[in-house]
């Protein structure tokens, strides 16, 4: 179990990267969703919605709505669970300010909500297309788990799964020792990891956690860049996503780290897309449930110690620059096109 990259896609595989999205859409969120619309390896077939940064409902109204700005209004919408599996609901008002998009106005969406809830769209389509669709996860796993209540077989459906949760030999987000998304719903997270060590040897689950996840730094010359690259600051996509960022800004500020924000989940997005980006180390991965002081700790044995086969690939190393250059420019150029087929529609 050492340092080593998790399998990449092969040359001959699909250039496009079919994805199911499971979100708590706050800031970062906001951010990654936009990415994965600007770029064109990627297909979202369905938007899960999960209560995490924001209730359920404000998830759901600020996922349709940057969908809706984003041009992709065929994009199935699922509303999720309204809290955990066992613990009662935490929101991070705080982080990502009462709506959870910061001091973002976003245009309220008149789409049509999907039928199904999460869970079942997670079991149907995964049945629908086996070994097809890859799973990405920027929220709280309650919904994959209630899924894979369905559908144990889940695992070994997905083409592979991308979680962005947990730290590893890292300190804590929410407590001393755990991340959000996993102390949100750590029976859930545990779920999913024990479901997973079912998944083909080679596709385990891709985890970016803090120990990643908080290099990847958006300072304020990145966003100034995006602007530029957009066309301006009046170009609705990035006038919405600077309002947000902002406010995150703040709050990293606020926390003495820097007037700096980490863009957790549109990194784990462009490991959804290209994970050849990053580097990785196997371990087998299990959640802490019951200790008093490091409930929601995701633990990593990368010795086999337990005796258990890997279920994970840690996301260990990147290149933060490169990350977010390719981000200001396909999500600019994406903006700018936005923006002149709202005109042109004028």
């Amino acid at each position: 179990m050492g340092l080593g990259r998790a399998p990449l896609p092969h040359p001959g595989d699909r250039v496009t990267t079919r994805l199911i999205v499971d979100v708590d859409t706050g800031i970062d969120d906001s951010l990654a969703l936009v990415l994965l619309a600007a770029d064109p390896a990627a297909e979202i077939v369905a938007v899960c919605c999960t209560a995490g940064n924001v209730p359920t409902a404000q998830v759901t109204r600020n996922t349709a709505s940057w969908l809706d700005l984003c041009g992709l209004h065929d994009v199935e919408v699922c509303v999720g669970a309204d809290g955990p599996l066992v613990a009662p609901l935490m929101t991070t008002e705080d982080t990502h300010g009462p709506l959870g998009v910061g001091y973002a106005d976003l245009p309220p969406s008149t789409r049509s909500l999907s039928a199904r809830s999460a869970a079942t769209a997670w079991v149907e389509l995964a049945r629908a297309h086996p070994g097809e669709l890859t799973g990405l996860v920027t929220g709280p796993l309650t919904n994959l788990a209630l899924a894979l209540r369905l559908e144990p077989t889940l695992p070994t459906l997905l083409r592979r799964l991308v979680i962005m949760g947990g730290s590893f030999d890292h300190p804590g987000n929410t407590t001393p020792t755990s991340e959000w998304n996993v102390a949100v719903d750590p029976e859930a997270a545990k779920e999913v990891f024990d479901a997973f060590s079912a998944a083909p040897a080679g596709r385990e689950p891709i985890v970016c956690g803090l120990n990643l996840t908080e290099t990847i730094e958006m300072h304020p010359h990145y966003l100034d860049r995006l602007i530029a690259a957009a066309g301006g600051p009046d170009v609705p996509i990035v006038r919405h996503l600077a309002d947000a960022i902002r406010f995150y800004f703040e709050f990293h500020e606020a926390q003495g780290e820097g007037y700096l924000a980490h863009m957790h989940d549109p990194f784990a997005a462009a490991v959804a897309l290209r994970p050849e980006i990053a580097e990785y180390r196997t371990a087998t991965v299990d959640v802490e449930l019951a200790g008093t002081l490091t409930r929601g700790t995701t633990v990593a044995d990368r010795r086999g110690h337990w005796g258990r086969e890997p279920n994970a690939a840690i996301a260990v190393a990147t290149d933060p620059e490169a990350f977010f250059d390719d981000l200001v420019a396909r999500v600019g150029a994406f903006a700018a096109r936005r923006a002149q087929m709202s005109l042109g529609r004028s």
